[in-house]
């Protein structure tokens, strides 16, 4: 079956506020519902579950934000009682972050969900199909976070494009 790019992007478009509005309608855990956790904190958990304890450079790195970003989050959710710090055996100067024993079961099970769904698309995919879906929703979030400038003078004048979306959906 081939898919032209316009048809491709009309699939899209109204597939990614299906996709976005599952994913939000996940319930957040009983006892972490009054935290106020934003994305930034689901991508930072989710490291630290699946990839266990780590530096904030480590997650600095991993999240592409700046250390003094990470450890403020982490001071924010260690205050909360979602994680800890403690001191690196191996180099006392260094402190290492995890998720309490006690919020674990909590942050397992909601971030399960994403996972098993992920898990269940990705695993009929060959390698390189996975990796090929990874590159592209990378290329997706670098080009929504664009500037809008940079989209200009392409093509024709706004909305006059056959195809063209325009600017009527951020998705």
């Amino acid at each position: 079956m081939s898919t032209s790019v316009d048809d491709a992007v009309r699939a899209l478009l109204l597939l990614m506020p299906r996709m976005v509005g599952r994913a939000k309608r996940i319930p957040v855990p009983e006892e972490l519902r009054s935290l106020a956790l934003a994305p930034r904190h689901l991508s930072l958990l989710s490291y630290l579950l699946f990839d266990g304890p780590m530096t904030v450079n480590d997650l600095a790195a991993r999240l592409e934000v700046a250390p003094t970003t990470v450890s403020l989050m982490v001071g924010e959710l260690s205050g909360k009682g979602i994680l800890e710090r403690r001191e690196d055996p191996s180099d006392r100067r260094r402190r290492i972050v995890s998720i309490t024993d006690a919020q674990r079961p909590s942050i397992s099970a909601w971030l399960s969900r994403g996972a098993t769904a992920w898990r269940r698309a990705l695993e009929p995919l060959t390698s390189d199909q996975r990796q090929l879906v990874i590159d592209t929703l990378r290329a997706y979030e670098a080009a929504a976070a664009a500037p809008e400038s940079e989209d200009e003078g392409e093509g024709e004048g706004e909305g006059e494009g056959e195809g063209d979306v325009g600017s009527a959906s951020a998705l």
